[in-house]
């Protein structure tokens, strides 16, 4: 197994979007002494010695294929990681999507295509194990990298192994409900298993990267860290956007709005945000939620807002205006349960927004306390009302923390950082395999 270890790879991530990235040190497992620290001295060797990888390779003339496999597509986080990479890793790459749960054919259709799509499994709610689709699908479509995505895209490892794909990655990118309490030991050993087939592991933040590794029995160190990243020029404060979307909305301009985007599912705890909210009405502040997105909890939250909120809360479902919506509210609110690393977090920060996240997952990976927003217990109503009641008191204080989340989220987690670092490693990857050219220069990343 070719490791990446944690170091190396948030190095990557740390690095500057316009500086020269280093190659990926990948190293076959020898035992503890594997995963030392790199020295800089160490780092400017590799990048003269990663000129040599980059010679000439067996299919050096053609584009480098990537299938990232995911159970399901459709509107959610990692999906619209996948979408980010194939947007803007630049010409020399080629990518197809393969889930093993169908997908939303709207959904797709306005963001991908469809041409590109392989389904290996039924979309049914029953057990399902397409390890022999998988690998005729990747037989057919020959890809150079396969990359699996969380539990629900797993089996796909040992598929690309029996399929003979030359590049096999792994990453985990959030929780459900029922992973709190632990995961089911077969789940726990056909992590482990699949983790041992593939050529580097990795999570999106500290936190679940952690947790994974508990539960699969292996050193942190093991498993890599890689931060999503977000457009700060697509995602960006504008005074005209808010001004038009809360006449489009039905928001007055003087009132507090505070909203949330994301699935409306029980681990998301939006019913938190409108308890919250209408302490807020009882105590005379004129406050307004939105919601964007949709999912099986909206009848039990529009009971809910039909109740003490009647009239205030603006179900918007799922829009592609995002941007237009984030601009259009004054808090960002995120009472989930739990989290991977949320990526309508950093698009509220990128959006000048102050924050308020429950202390789980990788939010404190991006929220700092009291500087760019706060961290609160799950389901803490009276702390959320109370901190809310603070800054619709205080318009000045919601500048001060909006500009400070803005100002990090470009520093720390801008978008041509994630393609750049996701460039880098897949090309390491590649070149360690001979399978592609692989360049050092950061030309061909969209920004």
């Amino acid at each position: 197994m070719l490791l990446l270890t944690e170091s190396k790879m948030t190095s990557l991530s740390r690095q500057a979007p316009n500086s020269t990235i280093g190659p990926l040190r990948l190293a076959r497992e020898t035992g503890s002494d594997s995963h030392k620290m790199q020295t800089q001295a160490e780092m400017d060797r590799n990048l003269a010695s990663h000129a040599v990888l980059t010679g000439p390779a067996t299919e050096a003339a053609g584009r480098l294929r990537v299938l990232h496999v995911i159970s399901y597509m459709g509107r959610g986080g990692a999906e619209m990681g996948i979408l980010k990479l194939i947007a803007g890793l630049g010409e020399e790459f080629e990518h197809c999507i393969c889930t093993t749960r169908g997908f939303d054919p709207d959904f797709v259709r306005s963001s991908f295509s469809e041409e590109k799509m392989f389904v290996a499994g039924s979309a049914a709610p029953k057990l399902q194990f397409p390890l022999f689709r998988l690998a005729s699908i990747m037989r057919k479509y020959r890809p150079h990298i396969v990359h699996t995505r969380n539990w629900g895209a797993l089996e796909a490892v040992p598929a690309a192994r029996l399929a003979g794909v030359p590049v096999v990655v792994h990453s985990e990118h959030g929780y459900e409900v029922d992973m709190f309490a632990g995961l089911p030991m077969r789940r726990r050993l056909f992590r482990r298993a699949a983790y041992a087939m593939t050529d580097a592991i990795f999570a999106v933040t500290r936190e679940l990267r952690d947790f994974h590794a508990r539960q699969a029995w292996i050193r942190p160190e093991r498993m890599g860290v890689m931060y999503n990243g977000v457009d700060t020029q697509r995602f960006a404060p504008c005074i005209q956007t808010r001004l038009a979307m809360r006449r489009e909305l039905g928001l007055p301009e003087d009132s507090f709005v505070i909203g949330a985007v994301g699935r409306l599912v029980p681990i998301k705890d939006h019913q938190t945000l409108l308890k919250a909210a209408a302490l807020l009405f009882a105590r005379g502040i004129d406050v307004r939620v939105v919601l964007v997105g949709s999912g099986p909890e909206r009848e039990r939250l529009q009971a809910t807002a039909a109740g003490a909120l009647e009239g205030r809360v603006c179900f918007a479902g799922d829009s592609d205006r995002v941007p237009g919506m984030l601009n259009a509210i004054d808090v960002f609110v995120l009472p989930s349960l739990g989290e991977g690393m949320s990526n309508t977090l950093l698009e509220a920060m990128a959006c000048g927004l102050p924050v308020f996240a429950t202390n789980v997952g990788g939010n404190p990976e991006i929220i700092e306390d009291n500087l760019n927003g706060s961290l609160f217990a799950p389901g803490d109503v009276e702390w959320l009302a109370n901190k809310l009641q603070l800054l619709a008191s205080d318009p000045s204080l919601i500048r001060q923390l909006g500009t400070a989340a803005r100002n990090y989220a470009i520093e720390s987690f801008s978008l041509s950082r994630m393609l750049e670092t996701y460039r880098s490693f897949y090309l390491a990857l590649a070149a360690r395999r001979q399978v592609a050219a692989a360049r050092t220069d950061t030309a061909h990343v969209r920004n």
